[in-house]
Protein backbone atom coordinates (compact mmCIF):
# COMPACT_ATOMS: atom_id res chain seq x y z
CA UNK A 1 0.00 0.00 0.00
CA UNK A 2 2.64 2.43 0.95
CA UNK A 3 4.58 1.99 -2.37
CA UNK A 4 1.31 2.58 -4.16
CA UNK A 5 1.57 6.13 -2.29
CA UNK A 6 5.01 6.60 -3.44
CA UNK A 7 3.57 5.90 -6.91
CA UNK A 8 0.66 8.35 -6.58
CA UNK A 9 1.18 11.81 -8.57
CA UNK A 10 -0.79 13.85 -5.97
CA UNK A 11 1.35 11.95 -2.61
CA UNK A 12 4.74 13.08 -3.82
CA UNK A 13 3.22 16.70 -4.64
CA UNK A 14 2.10 17.12 -1.20
CA UNK A 15 4.90 15.89 0.60
CA UNK A 16 6.90 18.24 -1.41
CA UNK A 17 5.24 21.07 -0.70
CA UNK A 18 4.83 19.88 3.05
CA UNK A 19 8.52 20.23 2.82
CA UNK A 20 8.47 23.79 1.02
CA UNK A 21 6.39 25.01 4.25
CA UNK A 22 8.81 23.80 6.57
CA UNK A 23 11.76 25.05 5.01
CA UNK A 24 10.08 28.26 4.47
CA UNK A 25 8.81 28.42 8.21
CA UNK A 26 12.66 27.38 9.61
CA UNK A 27 14.29 30.28 7.58
CA UNK A 28 11.75 32.90 8.53
CA UNK A 29 12.39 32.35 12.42
CA UNK A 30 16.06 32.44 11.88
CA UNK A 31 15.66 35.88 9.84
CA UNK A 32 13.48 37.13 12.87
CA UNK A 33 16.16 36.26 15.27
CA UNK A 34 18.62 37.73 13.67
CA UNK A 35 16.72 40.77 13.52
CA UNK A 36 16.16 41.00 17.19
CA UNK A 37 19.74 40.20 17.89
CA UNK A 38 21.13 43.04 15.94
CA UNK A 39 18.38 45.19 17.53
CA UNK A 40 19.46 44.09 21.21
CA UNK A 41 23.65 44.11 20.30
CA UNK A 42 23.62 46.71 17.43
CA UNK A 43 27.49 46.95 18.50
CA UNK A 44 29.44 45.81 21.05
CA UNK A 45 29.12 47.58 24.81
CA UNK A 46 27.39 49.72 26.54
CA UNK A 47 27.93 53.54 26.47
CA UNK A 48 27.50 56.91 28.55
CA UNK A 49 27.18 60.49 27.47
CA UNK A 50 26.34 63.55 28.95
CA UNK A 51 25.03 66.75 27.05
CA UNK A 52 25.44 69.78 28.79
CA UNK A 53 23.57 73.31 28.66
CA UNK A 54 20.39 71.83 27.23
CA UNK A 55 17.70 74.27 26.94
CA UNK A 56 15.04 73.87 29.83
CA UNK A 57 11.41 74.54 28.63
CA UNK A 58 8.14 75.64 30.74
CA UNK A 59 5.14 74.42 30.11
CA UNK A 60 2.76 76.62 32.29
CA UNK A 61 -0.46 78.88 31.56
CA UNK A 62 1.46 81.69 30.66
CA UNK A 63 -1.38 84.21 30.55
CA UNK A 64 -2.16 83.69 34.25
CA UNK A 65 0.68 82.77 36.20
CA UNK A 66 4.77 83.35 36.07
CA UNK A 67 7.49 80.56 37.51
CA UNK A 68 10.91 81.04 38.92
CA UNK A 69 13.10 78.52 40.07
CA UNK A 70 13.65 76.71 37.04
CA UNK A 71 17.08 76.74 35.47
CA UNK A 72 17.45 77.91 32.35
CA UNK A 73 19.73 74.83 31.18
CA UNK A 74 20.53 70.91 32.33
CA UNK A 75 22.73 68.31 31.92
CA UNK A 76 21.57 65.49 29.76
CA UNK A 77 22.85 61.65 30.49
CA UNK A 78 21.96 59.35 27.60
CA UNK A 79 22.75 55.34 28.52
CA UNK A 80 22.64 52.47 25.99
CA UNK A 81 24.61 51.15 22.95
CA UNK A 82 27.05 53.38 21.22
CA UNK A 83 25.58 53.03 17.99
CA UNK A 84 22.20 54.36 19.44
CA UNK A 85 23.87 56.83 21.87
CA UNK A 86 25.89 58.36 19.86
CA UNK A 87 23.95 59.76 17.26
CA UNK A 88 21.55 60.94 19.87
CA UNK A 89 24.17 63.06 22.01
CA UNK A 90 25.21 64.82 18.53
CA UNK A 91 21.70 65.57 16.92
CA UNK A 92 20.12 66.36 20.51
CA UNK A 93 16.46 65.98 18.75
CA UNK A 94 15.02 65.95 22.41
CA UNK A 95 13.46 68.27 24.43
CA UNK A 96 13.85 68.97 28.53
CA UNK A 97 10.86 70.70 30.20
CA UNK A 98 9.20 70.83 33.14
CA UNK A 99 5.30 70.58 33.25
CA UNK A 100 3.70 73.14 35.69
CA UNK A 101 0.04 72.80 33.45
CA UNK A 102 -3.11 72.10 36.61
CA UNK A 103 -0.39 73.71 39.13
CA UNK A 104 -2.04 76.68 41.43
CA UNK A 105 0.25 79.58 42.77
CA UNK A 106 2.67 78.40 45.16
CA UNK A 107 5.80 76.61 45.64
CA UNK A 108 6.15 73.05 44.33
CA UNK A 109 8.47 70.56 43.77
CA UNK A 110 8.90 68.81 40.29
CA UNK A 111 10.94 66.99 38.22
CA UNK A 112 12.41 67.52 35.49
CA UNK A 113 11.32 65.58 32.02
CA UNK A 114 12.48 64.49 28.67
CA UNK A 115 10.85 64.11 24.82
CA UNK A 116 12.59 62.96 21.85
CA UNK A 117 14.79 60.09 23.23
CA UNK A 118 15.14 56.76 21.88
CA UNK A 119 13.51 54.28 23.64
CA UNK A 120 16.03 52.22 23.62
CA UNK A 121 18.15 55.01 25.67
CA UNK A 122 18.33 55.37 29.65
CA UNK A 123 18.02 59.33 30.53
CA UNK A 124 19.12 60.75 33.36
CA UNK A 125 18.69 64.76 33.97
CA UNK A 126 20.54 66.59 36.42
CA UNK A 127 19.13 68.39 38.38
CA UNK A 128 16.30 65.87 38.81
CA UNK A 129 14.20 67.50 41.03
CA UNK A 130 13.82 71.13 41.56
CA UNK A 131 11.56 73.48 43.70
CA UNK A 132 9.41 76.52 41.45
CA UNK A 133 7.58 79.35 42.71
CA UNK A 134 4.14 79.89 41.03
CA UNK A 135 2.99 83.59 41.56
CA UNK A 136 0.10 85.32 39.62
CA UNK A 137 0.54 87.06 36.69
CA UNK A 138 0.63 90.73 36.83
CA UNK A 139 1.24 94.19 34.44
CA UNK A 140 1.65 97.46 35.22
CA UNK A 141 2.50 100.08 32.69
CA UNK A 142 5.92 102.25 32.89
CA UNK A 143 7.46 105.50 31.56
CA UNK A 144 10.76 105.07 29.56
CA UNK A 145 14.11 107.33 30.73
CA UNK A 146 16.36 107.77 28.24
CA UNK A 147 20.15 107.12 29.28
CA UNK A 148 22.34 108.75 27.37
CA UNK A 149 26.28 107.47 27.54
CA UNK A 150 29.52 108.34 25.88
CA UNK A 151 28.66 112.39 26.58
CA UNK A 152 32.44 112.81 26.71
CA UNK A 153 32.65 111.50 23.31
CA UNK A 154 30.42 114.26 21.85
CA UNK A 155 32.46 116.92 19.66
CA UNK A 156 33.15 120.45 21.48
CA UNK A 157 30.68 122.78 20.95
CA UNK A 158 27.71 120.44 20.99
CA UNK A 159 25.03 119.79 23.52
CA UNK A 160 22.12 117.26 24.27
CA UNK A 161 18.96 118.79 23.68
CA UNK A 162 15.34 117.12 24.72
CA UNK A 163 15.00 113.10 24.46
CA UNK A 164 11.87 111.37 24.34
CA UNK A 165 11.19 107.43 23.27
CA UNK A 166 8.33 106.16 20.85
CA UNK A 167 6.31 104.87 22.48
CA UNK A 168 6.70 106.12 25.89
CA UNK A 169 5.61 104.11 27.73
CA UNK A 170 5.85 100.51 27.75
CA UNK A 171 4.29 97.24 30.05
CA UNK A 172 5.83 95.19 32.20
CA UNK A 173 4.39 91.53 33.50
CA UNK A 174 5.50 89.76 36.22
CA UNK A 175 4.90 88.96 39.54
CA UNK A 176 3.16 91.37 41.53
CA UNK A 177 6.14 90.80 43.95
CA UNK A 178 8.69 91.65 41.13
CA UNK A 179 6.44 94.12 39.40
CA UNK A 180 6.80 96.40 42.94
CA UNK A 181 10.32 96.03 42.92
CA UNK A 182 10.38 97.95 39.32
CA UNK A 183 12.11 101.30 40.04
CA UNK A 184 13.69 102.23 36.39
CA UNK A 185 13.21 101.80 32.57
CA UNK A 186 15.10 103.16 30.36
CA UNK A 187 17.09 102.94 27.18
CA UNK A 188 20.46 103.74 26.63
CA UNK A 189 21.26 106.05 23.53
CA UNK A 190 25.04 105.92 22.50
CA UNK A 191 26.07 109.80 21.77
CA UNK A 192 29.62 108.63 21.02
CA UNK A 193 30.80 111.55 17.88
CA UNK A 194 26.88 112.66 17.41
CA UNK A 195 26.90 115.61 15.95
CA UNK A 196 22.97 115.33 13.96
CA UNK A 197 19.87 114.99 15.77
CA UNK A 198 19.36 111.35 16.42
CA UNK A 199 15.85 109.99 15.17
CA UNK A 200 13.99 107.13 15.77
CA UNK A 201 17.18 104.50 16.81
CA UNK A 202 15.32 101.42 17.72
CA UNK A 203 17.19 100.55 21.38
CA UNK A 204 16.41 98.23 23.50
CA UNK A 205 14.19 98.72 27.09
CA UNK A 206 15.96 98.05 30.34
CA UNK A 207 14.48 97.34 33.59
CA UNK A 208 16.20 97.44 36.82
CA UNK A 209 15.18 97.26 40.74
CA UNK A 210 16.60 100.40 43.11
CA UNK A 211 19.94 98.84 43.75
CA UNK A 212 20.34 98.82 39.74
CA UNK A 213 20.48 94.95 39.40
CA UNK A 214 18.50 94.25 36.24
CA UNK A 215 15.47 92.48 36.38
CA UNK A 216 13.93 89.54 34.26
CA UNK A 217 10.54 90.72 33.25
CA UNK A 218 8.07 90.39 30.47
CA UNK A 219 8.46 93.80 28.43
CA UNK A 220 6.22 94.85 25.76
CA UNK A 221 7.46 96.32 23.44
CA UNK A 222 10.89 95.00 23.96
CA UNK A 223 12.59 97.70 21.82
CA UNK A 224 11.52 101.92 21.39
CA UNK A 225 12.86 104.52 18.78
CA UNK A 226 14.46 106.92 20.76
CA UNK A 227 15.16 110.34 19.09
CA UNK A 228 17.32 112.75 20.72
CA UNK A 229 18.10 116.02 19.95
CA UNK A 230 21.55 117.64 19.54
CA UNK A 231 22.07 121.79 19.95
CA UNK A 232 25.34 123.55 18.66
CA UNK A 233 25.00 127.04 20.38
CA UNK A 234 26.85 129.74 19.13
CA UNK A 235 27.42 133.27 19.49
CA UNK A 236 29.51 136.30 17.86
CA UNK A 237 32.52 137.51 20.30
CA UNK A 238 35.55 140.02 19.75
CA UNK A 239 38.43 139.09 18.69
CA UNK A 240 41.63 140.49 20.28
CA UNK A 241 45.16 139.91 19.67
CA UNK A 242 47.74 138.78 21.92
CA UNK A 243 51.40 139.60 22.48
CA UNK A 244 54.50 138.84 23.99
CA UNK A 245 57.82 140.40 24.58
CA UNK A 246 59.07 143.69 23.51
CA UNK A 247 59.39 145.04 19.69
CA UNK A 248 63.62 145.66 18.69
CA UNK A 249 64.94 148.99 19.66
CA UNK A 250 63.93 151.56 17.15
CA UNK A 251 60.61 150.37 16.82
CA UNK A 252 57.18 151.17 18.12
CA UNK A 253 53.70 149.98 17.64
CA UNK A 254 51.82 152.14 15.04
CA UNK A 255 48.89 149.76 14.93
CA UNK A 256 48.13 145.95 15.35
CA UNK A 257 44.76 144.29 14.61
CA UNK A 258 42.92 140.80 13.54
CA UNK A 259 41.39 140.67 10.17
CA UNK A 260 38.51 139.90 11.47
CA UNK A 261 36.59 142.23 14.13
CA UNK A 262 34.02 139.01 15.65
CA UNK A 263 34.25 135.41 15.28
CA UNK A 264 31.51 132.76 15.87
CA UNK A 265 32.11 130.81 18.57
CA UNK A 266 30.47 127.19 19.00
CA UNK A 267 29.96 125.72 23.01
CA UNK A 268 27.38 124.12 25.33
CA UNK A 269 25.29 127.13 26.34
CA UNK A 270 26.81 126.96 29.99
CA UNK A 271 30.25 127.24 28.48
CA UNK A 272 29.24 130.07 26.21
CA UNK A 273 27.99 132.11 29.06
CA UNK A 274 31.03 133.17 30.50
CA UNK A 275 33.20 134.07 27.54
CA UNK A 276 32.87 137.55 26.15
CA UNK A 277 35.66 137.73 23.56
CA UNK A 278 38.50 135.34 22.33
CA UNK A 279 42.48 136.34 21.64
CA UNK A 280 44.85 134.99 19.31
CA UNK A 281 47.39 132.85 20.33
CA UNK A 282 50.26 135.31 21.78
CA UNK A 283 52.68 136.91 19.11
CA UNK A 284 56.39 137.11 19.87
CA UNK A 285 57.25 140.89 19.87
CA UNK A 286 60.65 140.71 19.62
CA UNK A 287 61.14 138.74 16.26
CA UNK A 288 59.10 141.56 14.51
CA UNK A 289 61.57 143.78 12.95
CA UNK A 290 59.37 145.12 9.91
CA UNK A 291 55.43 145.80 9.28
CA UNK A 292 53.79 142.74 8.32
CA UNK A 293 50.43 140.31 8.06
CA UNK A 294 51.00 137.00 9.95
CA UNK A 295 48.28 134.26 10.91
CA UNK A 296 47.83 133.35 14.14
CA UNK A 297 45.42 130.90 15.91
CA UNK A 298 42.76 131.57 18.14
CA UNK A 299 43.31 130.65 21.32
CA UNK A 300 39.74 129.00 22.31
CA UNK A 301 39.03 127.99 25.69
CA UNK A 302 38.13 124.32 26.11
CA UNK A 303 34.96 123.04 24.78
CA UNK A 304 34.76 125.87 22.55
CA UNK A 305 34.95 125.62 18.24
CA UNK A 306 34.77 127.87 15.34
CA UNK A 307 32.54 127.12 12.02
CA UNK A 308 35.76 129.27 10.43
CA UNK A 309 39.94 127.84 9.99
CA UNK A 310 41.11 128.97 13.67
CA UNK A 311 43.76 131.09 12.64
CA UNK A 312 43.25 134.52 11.81
CA UNK A 313 45.32 137.48 9.71
CA UNK A 314 46.74 139.84 11.93
CA UNK A 315 48.24 142.95 10.07
CA UNK A 316 50.85 144.81 12.06
CA UNK A 317 52.12 148.02 11.60
CA UNK A 318 55.43 149.39 13.07
CA UNK A 319 56.98 153.07 13.93
CA UNK A 320 60.45 152.89 12.95
CA UNK A 321 62.77 155.93 14.35
CA UNK A 322 66.50 156.65 12.54
CA UNK A 323 69.05 158.96 13.89
CA UNK A 324 71.04 161.08 10.68
CA UNK A 325 74.13 162.01 12.41
CA UNK A 326 76.09 165.28 11.14
CA UNK A 327 73.00 166.71 8.80
CA UNK A 328 74.13 170.59 7.87
CA UNK A 329 72.85 173.32 9.25
CA UNK A 330 71.60 175.52 6.24
CA UNK A 331 71.62 179.26 6.59
CA UNK A 332 69.02 181.67 4.68
CA UNK A 333 68.05 184.56 4.04
CA UNK A 334 71.47 186.37 5.32
CA UNK A 335 72.20 189.84 4.16
CA UNK A 336 74.27 190.75 1.46
CA UNK A 337 78.17 191.75 2.68
CA UNK A 338 77.41 189.66 5.72
CA UNK A 339 78.80 186.37 7.38
CA UNK A 340 77.68 184.16 10.17
CA UNK A 341 80.06 182.02 12.41
CA UNK A 342 78.64 179.18 14.83
CA UNK A 343 78.98 179.34 18.43
CA UNK A 344 76.84 176.29 19.09
CA UNK A 345 76.99 174.07 18.27
CA UNK A 346 80.70 174.82 16.26
CA UNK A 347 81.08 172.65 13.50
CA UNK A 348 77.27 173.39 11.68
CA UNK A 349 75.83 170.51 12.01
CA UNK A 350 73.26 168.37 14.01
CA UNK A 351 72.01 164.83 14.43
CA UNK A 352 68.13 164.57 13.09
CA UNK A 353 66.01 161.80 14.35
CA UNK A 354 63.17 161.10 12.06
CA UNK A 355 60.15 158.80 13.45
CA UNK A 356 57.52 157.50 11.29
CA UNK A 357 55.98 154.11 9.19
CA UNK A 358 58.67 151.59 8.92
CA UNK A 359 58.04 151.24 5.63
CA UNK A 360 58.76 155.35 5.09
CA UNK A 361 61.46 155.49 7.28
CA UNK A 362 63.53 152.32 6.25
CA UNK A 363 63.74 154.16 2.54
CA UNK A 364 64.97 157.50 4.15
CA UNK A 365 68.04 158.96 3.37
CA UNK A 366 70.21 162.25 5.23
CA UNK A 367 69.58 163.96 1.62
CA UNK A 368 66.01 163.94 2.51
CA UNK A 369 66.58 166.06 5.37
CA UNK A 370 66.82 169.57 6.55
CA UNK A 371 68.24 171.48 9.32
CA UNK A 372 67.62 175.05 8.07
CA UNK A 373 68.15 178.52 10.33
CA UNK A 374 66.77 181.93 8.98
CA UNK A 375 69.07 185.05 9.04
CA UNK A 376 66.21 187.36 7.54
CA UNK A 377 66.42 191.14 9.02
CA UNK A 378 69.30 190.21 11.74
CA UNK A 379 71.71 192.37 12.68
CA UNK A 380 75.56 192.07 13.13
CA UNK A 381 76.24 190.75 16.17
CA UNK A 382 75.49 187.73 18.17
CA UNK A 383 72.26 185.73 18.32
CA UNK A 384 70.03 182.95 19.31
CA UNK A 385 68.40 181.22 15.73
CA UNK A 386 65.76 179.25 15.98
CA UNK A 387 66.58 175.76 13.72
CA UNK A 388 63.73 174.62 11.43
CA UNK A 389 63.96 170.78 10.63
CA UNK A 390 62.34 169.77 6.83
CA UNK A 391 61.11 166.42 6.30
CA UNK A 392 59.19 164.20 3.53
CA UNK A 393 55.51 163.80 4.82
CA UNK A 394 54.34 161.20 7.28
CA UNK A 395 57.31 161.62 9.02
CA UNK A 396 58.21 163.19 12.14
CA UNK A 397 61.63 164.55 12.86
CA UNK A 398 63.13 166.40 15.61
CA UNK A 399 66.85 168.17 15.18
CA UNK A 400 69.45 168.04 18.21
CA UNK A 401 69.04 171.23 18.87
CA UNK A 402 66.08 173.65 18.92
CA UNK A 403 68.19 176.61 17.95
CA UNK A 404 71.93 177.58 17.38
CA UNK A 405 73.81 180.22 18.67
CA UNK A 406 75.70 182.14 15.73
CA UNK A 407 77.67 185.66 15.04
CA UNK A 408 76.62 187.29 12.41
CA UNK A 409 79.07 190.05 11.07
CA UNK A 410 79.92 192.71 8.67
Amino acid sequence: MMDNWFKSRWFVRAISLAFAVALYVFVQVEIDQYQNDSRVFPNSGSDLQTVDNVPVNIQIDEENYVVSGVPEVASVTLEGTSGTVTPAARQQNFDIFVDLEGLEAGTHSVTLQHTGVPEELNVYIEPKTIEVTIEERASEEFDVAVDHVNTDQIPDGYEIGNSQTEPGQVTITSSKEVIDQVAIVKVFVDMAGVTEPIDNREVPVNVYDASGNELSVRVAPETVDASVDIDNPSKSVPVSVATTGELPEAYSMSSIEAGIDEAEIFAANDVLQGIEEVSTEEINLSDVTESSTVDAGLALPDGVSVSEPESVEVTIELDETRTFESVPIDVENLGGGQEISFIEPENEEMDITVTGSQEDVSSLSAEDLRAVIDADGLSAGEHDISVTIESPDGVESEGEFDQVTAEISS
